[in-house]
């Protein structure tokens, strides 16, 4: 097989950087009250956003409802994604891209009390490159914990 060329090194390069943007405006649009249409803007128009037990939607139509109103459970979130490993496919027109993600968050309960909680989960996500800028096709997260923490920060 032969050597990439400096063009095909740079472009892979230049893949991973914006994928790793692509994670980061993700991650703000939820902080910031889980805009819906930011969201929906970084997903193609088929994609997949499985959640696990928050749920499975596709399109945009389905995760643009999910986002609309996840924010009235979900009333603070810091998303922290860390450890990531992206693979670029040589022609750079799709990836896949693994992360871990700690998220202190506060959740107003049935009872309507807020409380605070850790959240940990593994992502697996695909990407793809529509007209120059990457998307999701699918953000698949794997919950590994969504616990209460216990005189935590919901008060302040």
């Amino acid at each position: 097989m032969a050597k990439p060329t400096t063009a095909q090194r740079l472009a892979r390069l230049e893949a991973v950087e914006d994928i790793r943007r692509l994670k980061h405006k993700y991650c703000l649009y939820c902080d910031q009250g889980y805009d819906p249409d930011g969201l929906i803007s970084l997903f193609i128009k088929n994609g997949v956003w499985n959640g696990g037990p928050f749920g499975k939607y596709s399109g945009h139509k389905e995760i643009h409802k999910f986002f609309s109103g996840v924010s009235k459970q979900i009333v603070f979130a810091a998303h922290m994604v860390v450890n990531e490993i992206i693979d670029v496919s040589a022609d750079c027109k799709s990836a896949k891209g693994e992360w871990w993600l700690i998220m202190p968050c506060t959740v107003r309960t049935d009872a309507g009390v807020e409380e605070a909680r850790w959240l940990n989960a593994y992502y697996k996500d695909k990407y793809v490159c529509e007209r120059g800028k990457w998307k999701y096709k699918l953000l698949d997260l794997d919950l590994k914990f969504f616990e209460p923490h216990r005189n935590g920060w919901a008060k302040t």
